[in-house]
C-alpha cells in the first residue's frame, strides 16, 4: 500500500506536468503553422529555448525540483499520512505538510505561473509560440528528470536531497 502513495505522487506530479504540455504543444506549433520567422523571431527562438533548457529544464527541475519530489515520495513511503496519501501528488508539489519555507516557494511558483500563463495569453503569435515552445521543452526535461530520479530511487541509489519536511515538534 506504501509504494501505491509513493507512486500516486510520482506520477500524478507526472500527469500534470503532461497535461501542460499537451496544453502547450498545438499552441507552440502555431506559430511555425501561421508565420514565417524572420532573423530575430529564430535569434529569439534559440535563445530563449536555450535558456529554458539550462535555467528550466536543468536548474529548476533537475537539479531542485525533481529531487525534491522524488525524496517527498520517498517520505511518504516511510511516514504515509492518509490526507498526505489521497492528496500525494500535491504533497510532492510541497504544497502541504512541508516546512514553512517549502510550502511558500510552493505556493508563490504555482501562483506566479498561472499569472505568466494569463499574461503570455494576451501575446500574438508567433511570440507566444515562441516562449511556449520553451516552456513545452523545459516542462519535458523535467518530466524526464523526474523519471531519471524515480528510477535512481528504484535502483537503490542513495539521495541526499531534502524532503523539506516540517520538524517533528511543529507537527
Amino acid at each position: 500500500m506504501l509504494f501505491f502513495a509513493s507512486a500516486w505522487g510520482i506520477l500524478g506530479v507526472l500527469a500534470i506536468l503532461s497535461c501542460a504540455v499537451y496544453r502547450l504543444l498545438p499552441l507552440a506549433l502555431t506559430a511555425f503553422h501561421e508565420h514565417s520567422f524572420g532573423a530575430l523571431e529564430w535569434i529569439v527562438l534559440i535563445v530563449w529555448m536555450a535558456f529554458m533548457i539550462y535555467a528550466e529544464g536543468y536548474k529548476g527541475f533537475h537539479k531542485a525540483f525533481s529531487p525534491r519530489v522524488v525524496a517527498r515520495a520517498r517520505a511518504l513511503r516511510k511516514r504515509p499520512r492518509p490526507l498526505a496519501c489521497i492528496l500525494a501528488p500535491f504533497y510532492c508539489f510541497g504544497f502541504f505538510y512541508a516546512t514553512r519555507k517549502r510550502k511558500i516557494v510552493s505556493w508563490s511558483v504555482a501562483l506566479g505561473i498561472v499569472g505568466l500563463i494569463v499574461a503570455v495569453r494576451f501575446l500574438n503569435q508567433p511570440w507566444r509560440g515562441i516562449i511556449d515552445c520553451g516552456v513545452v521543452v523545459g516542462l519535458g526535461l523535467g518530466m524526464l528528470s523526474i523519471l531519471y530520479h524515480t528510477l535512481r530511487w528504484i535502483a537503490g541509489a542513495p539521495s541526499d536531497h531534502p524532503a523539506d519536511l516540517p520538524e517533528p515538534e511543529s507537527q
